[in-house]
């Protein structure tokens, strides 16, 4: 089911179709987290993903996505807002409608991970780890850079 939200001349939206993957493509490659991503890992991150547009007439101006079971546990991923549309509140709005989604209601535990978003995360309820000596993780430096074809180009 789709899910819309309006605010004024801005839209959120869970409609798969509206998607600008190339906009969100553009913007993730250049991100602190993303830099470099392949188009077809994007592609494959929306496909598996339950993906939020934020829209401002027709042209797409943020996103986010959420990687979750639906019952227990949703990770928040790849939030962002251009940057001639930041300052308006537009990206703690987004993240409102996101955890507020009924799909997403009665979830144990969110999770996230940023750099330099902290503030607007705990204007929504996020707050740092009570326990991090309980928190495990693989990162994969590089990743990208080894991704750059799609699985069918690679020599084996």
């Amino acid at each position: 089911m789709i899910h819309e939200w309006r605010r004024g001349e801005y839209l959120i939206s869970t409609d798969r179709s509206r998607l600008d993957v190339g906009a969100i493509h553009q913007y993730l490659t250049r991100s602190y987290w993303a830099e470099g991503i392949p188009l077809h890992i994007v592609e494959r991150s929306i496909e598996h993903s339950f993906p939020f547009g934020l829209y401002r007439g027709e042209r797409q101006i943020g996103f986010a996505r959420v990687i979750s079971d639906y019952a227990t546990y949703a990770y928040l991923a790849d939030v962002f807002v251009l940057e001639e549309f930041q300052r308006q509140g537009l990206g703690k709005w987004m993240v409102e409608i996101i955890v507020s989604h009924p799909s997403l209601e009665g979830l144990r535990r969110w999770s996230l991970i940023t750099r330099d978003a902290h503030d607007l995360y705990r204007r929504v309820g996020f707050v740092d780890l009570k326990r991090p000596e309980m928190q495990m993780e693989m990162v994969f430096t590089d990743i990208y850079k080894k991704a750059a074809r799609p699985p069918d180009e690679r020599s084996e």
